[in-house]
Protein backbone atom coordinates (compact mmCIF):
# COMPACT_ATOMS: atom_id res chain seq x y z
CA UNK A 1 0.00 0.00 0.00
CA UNK A 2 1.35 3.41 -0.89
CA UNK A 3 2.41 5.67 1.93
CA UNK A 4 -0.21 8.22 2.77
CA UNK A 5 0.81 11.84 2.23
CA UNK A 6 0.86 13.83 5.44
CA UNK A 7 0.23 17.57 5.71
CA UNK A 8 3.08 19.81 6.69
CA UNK A 9 3.02 20.47 10.43
CA UNK A 10 3.34 23.83 12.10
CA UNK A 11 6.93 23.02 13.13
CA UNK A 12 7.90 22.65 9.46
CA UNK A 13 6.45 26.04 8.62
CA UNK A 14 8.21 27.53 11.64
CA UNK A 15 11.47 25.90 10.55
CA UNK A 16 11.13 27.31 7.05
CA UNK A 17 10.35 30.79 8.37
CA UNK A 18 13.29 30.57 10.79
CA UNK A 19 15.63 29.53 8.00
CA UNK A 20 14.45 32.45 5.86
CA UNK A 21 14.89 34.88 8.77
CA UNK A 22 18.43 33.69 9.43
CA UNK A 23 19.40 33.99 5.78
CA UNK A 24 17.97 37.50 5.78
CA UNK A 25 19.86 38.46 8.94
CA UNK A 26 23.16 37.15 7.56
CA UNK A 27 23.31 37.12 3.78
CA UNK A 28 20.49 39.65 3.41
CA UNK A 29 22.09 42.24 5.65
CA UNK A 30 25.47 41.46 4.04
CA UNK A 31 23.96 42.25 0.64
CA UNK A 32 22.44 45.46 2.01
CA UNK A 33 25.70 46.76 3.41
CA UNK A 34 27.60 45.61 0.30
CA UNK A 35 25.25 47.75 -1.81
CA UNK A 36 26.08 50.79 0.31
CA UNK A 37 29.79 50.11 0.72
CA UNK A 38 32.14 52.86 -0.44
CA UNK A 39 34.13 50.73 -2.84
CA UNK A 40 35.70 53.69 -4.66
CA UNK A 41 37.25 55.37 -1.63
CA UNK A 42 38.31 52.09 -0.09
CA UNK A 43 40.04 51.75 3.24
CA UNK A 44 42.16 54.46 4.79
CA UNK A 45 45.31 54.14 6.85
CA UNK A 46 43.34 54.03 10.11
CA UNK A 47 41.12 51.27 8.73
CA UNK A 48 44.11 49.11 7.81
CA UNK A 49 45.54 49.73 11.27
CA UNK A 50 42.23 48.59 12.79
CA UNK A 51 42.27 45.49 10.57
CA UNK A 52 45.79 44.51 11.60
CA UNK A 53 45.06 45.11 15.27
CA UNK A 54 41.81 43.11 15.05
CA UNK A 55 43.52 40.04 13.64
CA UNK A 56 46.56 40.43 15.92
CA UNK A 57 44.59 40.69 19.16
CA UNK A 58 42.26 37.85 18.14
CA UNK A 59 45.18 35.51 17.35
CA UNK A 60 47.00 36.49 20.53
CA UNK A 61 43.85 36.18 22.67
CA UNK A 62 43.06 32.72 21.26
CA UNK A 63 46.67 31.59 21.69
CA UNK A 64 46.81 32.70 25.32
CA UNK A 65 43.40 31.17 26.08
CA UNK A 66 44.33 27.82 24.53
CA UNK A 67 47.81 27.84 26.06
CA UNK A 68 46.38 28.29 29.56
CA UNK A 69 43.37 26.01 28.99
CA UNK A 70 45.41 22.93 28.08
CA UNK A 71 47.22 22.53 31.46
CA UNK A 72 44.00 23.52 33.27
CA UNK A 73 41.94 20.88 31.46
CA UNK A 74 44.66 18.28 31.99
CA UNK A 75 44.74 19.00 35.73
CA UNK A 76 40.96 18.62 35.95
CA UNK A 77 41.01 15.44 33.88
CA UNK A 78 43.57 13.58 35.97
CA UNK A 79 42.50 14.75 39.45
CA UNK A 80 39.52 13.84 41.63
CA UNK A 81 39.04 16.11 44.63
CA UNK A 82 36.35 17.65 46.77
CA UNK A 83 34.78 20.63 44.99
CA UNK A 84 35.86 19.48 41.51
CA UNK A 85 32.32 19.63 40.12
CA UNK A 86 31.83 23.09 41.63
CA UNK A 87 35.05 24.27 40.01
CA UNK A 88 33.95 22.92 36.62
CA UNK A 89 30.64 24.74 37.08
CA UNK A 90 32.52 27.97 37.88
CA UNK A 91 34.44 27.53 34.65
CA UNK A 92 31.13 27.88 32.80
CA UNK A 93 30.14 31.09 34.60
CA UNK A 94 32.15 33.60 32.51
CA UNK A 95 30.44 32.41 29.32
CA UNK A 96 26.98 33.36 30.61
CA UNK A 97 28.27 36.35 32.57
CA UNK A 98 27.19 39.71 31.07
CA UNK A 99 30.28 41.13 29.40
CA UNK A 100 29.88 44.63 30.79
CA UNK A 101 29.55 43.18 34.32
CA UNK A 102 32.73 41.16 33.94
CA UNK A 103 34.57 44.22 32.63
CA UNK A 104 33.60 46.20 35.72
CA UNK A 105 34.87 43.35 37.90
CA UNK A 106 38.12 43.15 35.94
CA UNK A 107 38.64 46.91 36.29
CA UNK A 108 38.00 46.76 40.04
CA UNK A 109 40.61 44.01 40.47
CA UNK A 110 43.23 44.71 37.79
CA UNK A 111 42.67 48.41 37.02
CA UNK A 112 44.82 51.34 38.12
CA UNK A 113 43.00 51.55 41.46
CA UNK A 114 42.27 47.85 41.70
CA UNK A 115 43.41 45.41 44.32
CA UNK A 116 46.28 44.00 42.25
CA UNK A 117 47.61 47.43 41.27
CA UNK A 118 47.42 48.52 44.91
CA UNK A 119 49.45 45.47 45.90
CA UNK A 120 51.99 46.21 43.16
CA UNK A 121 52.24 49.80 44.38
CA UNK A 122 53.06 48.63 47.90
CA UNK A 123 55.86 46.56 46.38
CA UNK A 124 57.22 49.60 44.54
CA UNK A 125 56.03 48.41 41.12
CA UNK A 126 53.96 50.42 38.60
CA UNK A 127 50.22 49.68 38.34
CA UNK A 128 48.73 47.70 35.46
CA UNK A 129 47.80 49.77 32.40
CA UNK A 130 44.47 48.10 31.77
CA UNK A 131 43.36 50.21 28.80
CA UNK A 132 44.65 49.12 25.43
CA UNK A 133 45.99 45.77 24.29
CA UNK A 134 46.69 44.61 27.85
CA UNK A 135 43.11 45.10 29.00
CA UNK A 136 41.65 43.57 25.85
CA UNK A 137 43.80 40.46 26.19
CA UNK A 138 43.05 40.15 29.90
CA UNK A 139 39.29 40.37 29.34
CA UNK A 140 39.32 37.98 26.39
CA UNK A 141 41.35 35.42 28.33
CA UNK A 142 38.93 35.78 31.26
CA UNK A 143 35.98 34.85 29.05
CA UNK A 144 37.60 32.33 26.74
CA UNK A 145 39.91 30.47 29.12
CA UNK A 146 36.85 28.97 30.76
CA UNK A 147 35.24 28.10 27.42
CA UNK A 148 38.42 26.54 26.02
CA UNK A 149 38.97 24.55 29.23
CA UNK A 150 35.45 23.10 29.13
CA UNK A 151 35.79 22.10 25.47
CA UNK A 152 39.28 20.59 25.80
CA UNK A 153 38.26 18.82 29.01
CA UNK A 154 35.60 16.94 27.04
CA UNK A 155 38.34 15.67 24.75
CA UNK A 156 40.37 14.40 27.70
CA UNK A 157 37.39 12.69 29.26
CA UNK A 158 36.63 11.00 25.92
CA UNK A 159 39.94 9.11 25.95
CA UNK A 160 39.16 5.48 26.95
CA UNK A 161 40.62 4.55 30.31
CA UNK A 162 41.94 1.34 28.74
CA UNK A 163 44.56 3.40 26.90
CA UNK A 164 45.97 4.66 30.20
CA UNK A 165 45.85 1.14 31.65
CA UNK A 166 47.83 -0.11 28.66
CA UNK A 167 50.29 2.76 29.00
CA UNK A 168 50.78 1.86 32.66
CA UNK A 169 51.46 -1.79 31.78
CA UNK A 170 54.05 -0.62 29.25
CA UNK A 171 55.71 1.62 31.88
CA UNK A 172 55.05 4.80 29.93
CA UNK A 173 56.47 7.96 31.40
CA UNK A 174 54.36 11.17 31.48
CA UNK A 175 56.21 12.39 28.38
CA UNK A 176 55.33 9.16 26.54
CA UNK A 177 51.66 9.48 27.47
CA UNK A 178 51.61 13.06 26.27
CA UNK A 179 53.14 12.07 22.94
CA UNK A 180 51.15 8.91 22.19
CA UNK A 181 47.77 9.49 23.90
CA UNK A 182 47.18 13.14 24.74
CA UNK A 183 48.79 14.79 21.73
CA UNK A 184 46.55 12.98 19.14
CA UNK A 185 43.49 14.17 21.07
CA UNK A 186 44.76 17.75 21.26
CA UNK A 187 45.62 17.70 17.56
CA UNK A 188 41.96 16.95 16.83
CA UNK A 189 40.25 19.27 19.27
CA UNK A 190 42.52 22.32 19.62
CA UNK A 191 42.36 23.70 16.02
CA UNK A 192 38.54 24.05 15.90
CA UNK A 193 38.47 25.42 19.47
CA UNK A 194 41.16 27.93 18.48
CA UNK A 195 39.10 29.11 15.51
CA UNK A 196 35.94 29.42 17.62
CA UNK A 197 37.75 31.62 20.15
CA UNK A 198 39.40 33.54 17.32
CA UNK A 199 35.94 34.32 15.90
CA UNK A 200 34.63 35.39 19.30
CA UNK A 201 37.57 37.76 19.82
CA UNK A 202 37.42 38.98 16.23
CA UNK A 203 33.82 40.17 16.64
CA UNK A 204 34.24 41.34 20.24
CA UNK A 205 32.62 44.74 20.73
CA UNK A 206 31.89 45.46 24.38
CA UNK A 207 35.39 44.55 25.55
CA UNK A 208 37.08 46.82 23.01
CA UNK A 209 34.53 49.59 23.57
CA UNK A 210 35.24 49.65 27.30
CA UNK A 211 38.96 48.82 27.37
CA UNK A 212 40.23 49.84 23.93
CA UNK A 213 41.92 52.99 25.08
CA UNK A 214 42.48 54.85 21.79
CA UNK A 215 42.95 54.67 18.00
CA UNK A 216 45.84 52.21 18.28
CA UNK A 217 43.52 49.71 19.98
CA UNK A 218 40.57 50.03 17.62
CA UNK A 219 39.12 46.90 16.03
CA UNK A 220 36.96 46.59 12.93
CA UNK A 221 33.89 46.13 15.12
CA UNK A 222 34.58 49.37 16.97
CA UNK A 223 35.42 51.17 13.71
CA UNK A 224 31.99 50.14 12.35
CA UNK A 225 30.35 51.54 15.47
CA UNK A 226 32.26 54.82 15.21
CA UNK A 227 31.55 55.25 11.50
CA UNK A 228 27.87 54.51 12.06
CA UNK A 229 27.16 56.24 15.38
CA UNK A 230 29.38 59.31 15.28
CA UNK A 231 30.27 59.97 11.62
CA UNK A 232 27.09 58.51 10.10
CA UNK A 233 29.25 57.29 7.24
CA UNK A 234 27.21 54.31 6.05
CA UNK A 235 29.54 53.68 3.11
CA UNK A 236 32.55 53.21 5.36
CA UNK A 237 30.62 51.20 7.95
CA UNK A 238 29.28 48.94 5.20
CA UNK A 239 32.73 48.40 3.68
CA UNK A 240 34.16 47.47 7.06
CA UNK A 241 31.22 45.14 7.67
CA UNK A 242 31.83 43.29 4.39
CA UNK A 243 35.53 42.98 5.27
CA UNK A 244 34.77 41.55 8.69
CA UNK A 245 32.22 39.07 7.32
CA UNK A 246 34.81 37.89 4.80
CA UNK A 247 37.45 37.32 7.50
CA UNK A 248 34.94 35.39 9.63
CA UNK A 249 33.93 33.30 6.63
CA UNK A 250 37.57 32.40 5.93
CA UNK A 251 38.01 31.44 9.58
CA UNK A 252 34.96 29.16 9.35
CA UNK A 253 36.38 27.44 6.27
CA UNK A 254 39.71 27.06 8.07
CA UNK A 255 37.95 25.39 11.01
CA UNK A 256 36.47 22.76 8.67
CA UNK A 257 39.80 22.25 6.91
CA UNK A 258 41.83 21.98 10.13
CA UNK A 259 39.51 19.48 11.78
CA UNK A 260 41.11 16.04 11.60
CA UNK A 261 39.29 12.68 11.85
CA UNK A 262 38.65 11.50 15.39
CA UNK A 263 40.70 8.47 16.38
CA UNK A 264 40.54 7.98 20.15
CA UNK A 265 38.99 4.55 19.94
CA UNK A 266 36.39 3.07 22.27
CA UNK A 267 36.43 1.42 25.66
CA UNK A 268 34.26 -0.18 28.32
CA UNK A 269 33.49 3.08 30.17
CA UNK A 270 35.56 2.06 33.17
CA UNK A 271 36.69 4.57 35.79
CA UNK A 272 39.76 6.51 34.72
CA UNK A 273 42.91 5.68 36.68
CA UNK A 274 45.98 7.83 36.02
CA UNK A 275 48.92 6.05 37.62
CA UNK A 276 51.30 8.23 35.58
CA UNK A 277 50.11 11.39 37.39
CA UNK A 278 50.41 9.93 40.91
CA UNK A 279 53.60 11.80 41.80
CA UNK A 280 54.16 14.55 44.31
CA UNK A 281 55.47 17.04 41.75
CA UNK A 282 52.55 16.60 39.34
CA UNK A 283 50.01 16.78 42.18
CA UNK A 284 51.58 20.03 43.34
CA UNK A 285 51.73 21.37 39.77
CA UNK A 286 48.07 20.61 39.12
CA UNK A 287 47.06 22.12 42.45
CA UNK A 288 48.94 25.36 41.71
CA UNK A 289 47.43 25.60 38.21
CA UNK A 290 43.86 25.06 39.41
CA UNK A 291 44.31 27.47 42.33
CA UNK A 292 45.61 30.25 40.07
CA UNK A 293 42.85 29.75 37.49
CA UNK A 294 40.14 29.69 40.15
CA UNK A 295 41.53 32.89 41.70
CA UNK A 296 41.72 34.58 38.29
CA UNK A 297 38.09 33.74 37.50
CA UNK A 298 36.59 34.28 40.96
CA UNK A 299 38.30 37.54 41.92
CA UNK A 300 36.23 39.78 39.57
CA UNK A 301 33.00 38.02 40.59
CA UNK A 302 33.74 38.46 44.30
CA UNK A 303 34.64 42.10 43.69
CA UNK A 304 31.32 42.75 41.91
CA UNK A 305 29.35 41.22 44.76
CA UNK A 306 31.37 42.87 47.53
CA UNK A 307 31.09 46.34 46.04
CA UNK A 308 27.62 46.22 44.51
CA UNK A 309 25.79 44.83 47.55
CA UNK A 310 26.02 48.23 49.28
CA UNK A 311 24.58 50.24 46.37
CA UNK A 312 21.96 48.00 44.80
CA UNK A 313 19.18 49.47 46.95
CA UNK A 314 20.09 53.07 46.04
CA UNK A 315 19.76 52.73 42.27
CA UNK A 316 17.66 55.37 40.48
CA UNK A 317 14.28 54.51 38.99
CA UNK A 318 15.73 54.62 35.46
CA UNK A 319 17.96 51.62 36.26
CA UNK A 320 15.03 49.55 37.54
CA UNK A 321 12.93 50.42 34.49
CA UNK A 322 15.82 49.47 32.23
CA UNK A 323 16.18 46.21 34.14
CA UNK A 324 12.50 45.42 33.63
CA UNK A 325 12.80 46.26 29.92
CA UNK A 326 15.87 44.02 29.60
CA UNK A 327 14.06 41.19 31.37
CA UNK A 328 11.09 41.37 29.00
CA UNK A 329 13.42 41.51 26.01
CA UNK A 330 15.48 38.56 27.29
CA UNK A 331 12.37 36.41 27.77
CA UNK A 332 11.07 37.40 24.33
CA UNK A 333 14.43 36.62 22.73
CA UNK A 334 14.55 33.25 24.51
CA UNK A 335 11.06 32.31 23.32
CA UNK A 336 11.99 33.23 19.75
CA UNK A 337 15.33 31.40 19.93
CA UNK A 338 13.79 28.17 21.28
CA UNK A 339 10.99 28.30 18.70
CA UNK A 340 13.50 28.75 15.90
CA UNK A 341 15.73 25.96 17.23
CA UNK A 342 12.85 23.47 17.43
CA UNK A 343 11.56 24.47 14.01
CA UNK A 344 14.97 24.18 12.35
CA UNK A 345 15.63 20.81 14.02
CA UNK A 346 12.34 19.32 12.80
CA UNK A 347 12.78 20.77 9.33
CA UNK A 348 16.28 19.31 9.14
CA UNK A 349 14.94 15.87 10.06
CA UNK A 350 12.10 16.07 7.52
CA UNK A 351 14.47 17.00 4.71
CA UNK A 352 16.66 13.96 5.34
CA UNK A 353 19.97 14.03 3.50
CA UNK A 354 19.71 17.67 2.51
CA UNK A 355 18.79 18.70 6.04
CA UNK A 356 22.37 19.80 6.60
CA UNK A 357 21.61 22.92 4.58
CA UNK A 358 19.14 23.97 7.29
CA UNK A 359 21.72 23.35 10.00
CA UNK A 360 24.22 25.51 8.10
CA UNK A 361 21.75 28.40 8.14
CA UNK A 362 21.50 28.02 11.91
CA UNK A 363 25.25 28.28 12.39
CA UNK A 364 25.79 30.92 9.70
CA UNK A 365 25.31 33.73 12.23
CA UNK A 366 28.70 32.85 13.74
CA UNK A 367 30.24 34.50 10.67
CA UNK A 368 28.38 37.75 11.31
CA UNK A 369 28.25 40.12 14.25
CA UNK A 370 25.44 42.06 15.91
CA UNK A 371 26.82 45.36 14.64
CA UNK A 372 27.04 44.13 11.05
CA UNK A 373 23.47 42.85 11.29
CA UNK A 374 22.37 46.10 12.90
CA UNK A 375 24.00 48.17 10.17
CA UNK A 376 22.30 46.12 7.46
CA UNK A 377 18.92 46.32 9.21
CA UNK A 378 19.33 50.08 9.55
CA UNK A 379 19.86 50.33 5.78
CA UNK A 380 16.71 48.27 5.22
CA UNK A 381 14.42 50.15 7.62
CA UNK A 382 15.80 53.70 7.52
CA UNK A 383 13.69 54.80 4.51
CA UNK A 384 10.46 53.61 6.18
CA UNK A 385 10.63 54.10 9.96
CA UNK A 386 12.75 55.83 12.55
CA UNK A 387 15.58 53.52 13.64
CA UNK A 388 14.93 54.32 17.31
CA UNK A 389 11.40 52.92 16.96
CA UNK A 390 12.87 49.58 15.88
CA UNK A 391 15.59 49.44 18.56
CA UNK A 392 13.97 46.98 20.94
CA UNK A 393 12.39 44.59 18.36
CA UNK A 394 15.62 44.44 16.38
CA UNK A 395 17.62 43.80 19.56
CA UNK A 396 15.30 40.91 20.48
CA UNK A 397 15.60 39.33 17.02
CA UNK A 398 19.38 39.72 16.77
CA UNK A 399 19.93 38.36 20.29
CA UNK A 400 17.81 35.32 19.45
CA UNK A 401 19.82 34.73 16.29
CA UNK A 402 23.19 35.12 18.02
CA UNK A 403 22.25 32.59 20.73
CA UNK A 404 20.76 30.14 18.23
CA UNK A 405 24.00 28.31 17.26
CA UNK A 406 24.71 27.42 20.90
CA UNK A 407 21.10 26.34 21.56
CA UNK A 408 20.94 24.37 18.32
CA UNK A 409 24.20 22.60 19.13
CA UNK A 410 22.73 21.60 22.51
CA UNK A 411 19.29 20.33 21.47
CA UNK A 412 19.81 18.98 17.94
CA UNK A 413 21.61 15.75 18.98
CA UNK A 414 18.88 15.02 21.56
CA UNK A 415 16.11 15.60 19.00
CA UNK A 416 17.87 13.37 16.45
CA UNK A 417 18.21 10.62 19.06
CA UNK A 418 14.52 10.87 20.01
CA UNK A 419 13.54 10.76 16.34
CA UNK A 420 15.69 7.69 15.65
CA UNK A 421 14.36 5.80 18.69
CA UNK A 422 10.66 6.65 18.51
CA UNK A 423 10.06 8.27 15.12
CA UNK A 424 8.78 5.17 13.31
CA UNK A 425 6.65 4.10 16.25
CA UNK A 426 5.08 7.56 16.40
CA UNK A 427 4.42 7.44 12.65
CA UNK A 428 2.76 4.03 12.93
CA UNK A 429 0.50 5.32 15.72
CA UNK A 430 -0.39 8.44 13.78
CA UNK A 431 1.16 10.78 16.36
CA UNK A 432 2.01 13.94 14.47
CA UNK A 433 2.10 17.69 14.90
CA UNK A 434 1.79 19.20 18.35
CA UNK A 435 0.88 15.84 19.93
CA UNK A 436 4.16 14.37 18.75
CA UNK A 437 6.07 17.40 19.97
CA UNK A 438 4.48 17.23 23.45
CA UNK A 439 4.40 13.44 23.95
CA UNK A 440 7.51 12.25 22.12
CA UNK A 441 10.05 15.01 21.58
CA UNK A 442 9.86 17.39 24.55
CA UNK A 443 10.06 14.76 27.33
CA UNK A 444 13.37 13.55 25.88
CA UNK A 445 14.93 16.90 25.09
CA UNK A 446 13.67 19.00 28.00
CA UNK A 447 17.00 18.75 29.85
CA UNK A 448 19.04 20.18 26.98
CA UNK A 449 16.17 22.48 26.05
CA UNK A 450 16.18 23.98 29.54
CA UNK A 451 19.93 24.48 29.38
CA UNK A 452 19.60 26.12 25.97
CA UNK A 453 16.81 28.40 27.14
CA UNK A 454 18.80 29.46 30.19
CA UNK A 455 21.86 30.12 28.07
CA UNK A 456 19.83 32.18 25.58
CA UNK A 457 18.18 34.23 28.35
CA UNK A 458 21.48 34.97 30.11
CA UNK A 459 23.22 36.00 26.87
CA UNK A 460 20.31 38.21 25.82
CA UNK A 461 20.06 39.82 29.26
CA UNK A 462 23.68 40.98 29.21
CA UNK A 463 24.00 41.92 25.55
CA UNK A 464 25.42 45.32 24.66
CA UNK A 465 25.47 45.28 20.87
CA UNK A 466 22.72 46.43 18.55
CA UNK A 467 21.06 48.56 21.21
CA UNK A 468 24.11 50.84 21.20
CA UNK A 469 23.35 51.72 17.57
CA UNK A 470 19.63 52.41 17.97
CA UNK A 471 19.09 52.96 21.70
CA UNK A 472 17.73 56.29 22.88
CA UNK A 473 16.67 57.69 26.24
CA UNK A 474 13.31 55.92 25.95
CA UNK A 475 14.65 52.62 24.65
CA UNK A 476 17.59 51.60 26.80
CA UNK A 477 18.56 48.36 28.45
CA UNK A 478 20.28 47.66 31.74
CA UNK A 479 23.69 46.90 30.13
CA UNK A 480 23.51 50.19 28.19
CA UNK A 481 22.62 52.18 31.31
CA UNK A 482 25.42 50.47 33.21
CA UNK A 483 27.89 51.39 30.46
CA UNK A 484 26.73 55.01 30.67
CA UNK A 485 27.25 55.01 34.44
CA UNK A 486 30.78 53.68 33.95
CA UNK A 487 31.46 56.36 31.32
CA UNK A 488 30.28 59.03 33.77
CA UNK A 489 32.58 57.59 36.49
CA UNK A 490 29.60 56.84 38.73
CA UNK A 491 31.21 53.56 39.69
CA UNK A 492 29.20 53.07 42.89
CA UNK A 493 25.88 53.03 41.01
CA UNK A 494 27.53 51.07 38.20
CA UNK A 495 28.54 48.41 40.74
CA UNK A 496 24.98 48.19 42.04
CA UNK A 497 23.64 47.91 38.48
CA UNK A 498 26.25 45.25 37.73
CA UNK A 499 25.15 43.15 40.69
CA UNK A 500 21.51 43.53 39.64
CA UNK A 501 22.32 42.49 36.08
CA UNK A 502 24.42 39.55 37.28
CA UNK A 503 21.68 38.38 39.66
CA UNK A 504 18.98 38.51 36.99
CA UNK A 505 21.14 36.74 34.38
CA UNK A 506 22.20 33.90 36.67
CA UNK A 507 18.65 33.54 38.04
CA UNK A 508 17.21 33.23 34.54
CA UNK A 509 19.80 30.59 33.65
CA UNK A 510 19.16 28.68 36.90
CA UNK A 511 15.35 28.74 36.54
CA UNK A 512 15.32 27.49 32.94
CA UNK A 513 18.00 24.88 33.62
CA UNK A 514 16.15 23.66 36.74
CA UNK A 515 12.84 23.40 34.85
CA UNK A 516 14.58 21.38 32.16
CA UNK A 517 16.24 19.01 34.63
CA UNK A 518 13.12 18.40 36.74
CA UNK A 519 11.66 14.98 35.93
CA UNK A 520 13.76 14.83 32.76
Amino acid sequence: MAARAQPLGASIWIGGASCALLLFLTLGTLGAIASRADWETGLGANDWTALRFTVFQAVLSATLSIGLAIPTARALARRQFWGRNALIMILGAPFILPVIVAILGIVSVYGGRGALSTLLGQMGLPPIDLYGLTGILLAHVFFNLALATRLILQGWLAIPSEQFRLADSLSFRPADIQRHIEWPMLRNIVPPVFVVIFLICLTSFTVVLALGGGPKSTTIELAIYQAFKFDFDLGKAALLGVLQFGICGLAGVAMIWLRLPQGQGSGLDRALIRQDADTGFLRLLDGVILSLVATFLLAPLISIFGRGIFFITDLPELIWMSALRSLVMALSSTALCITMALGLSHLSLRLGRIGGIVEVSGFLVLSASPLVMGTGLFIFFFPFVRPSDMALPITVIVNAAMALPFVLAAILPAIVQAYEQFGRLADSLGITGSARLIRVTLPRVRKTLGFGAGLSAALAMGDLGVVTLFGTGDATTLPLEMYRLMGAYRLDQASGAALLLLAISLTLFWIFDMIGRRNA
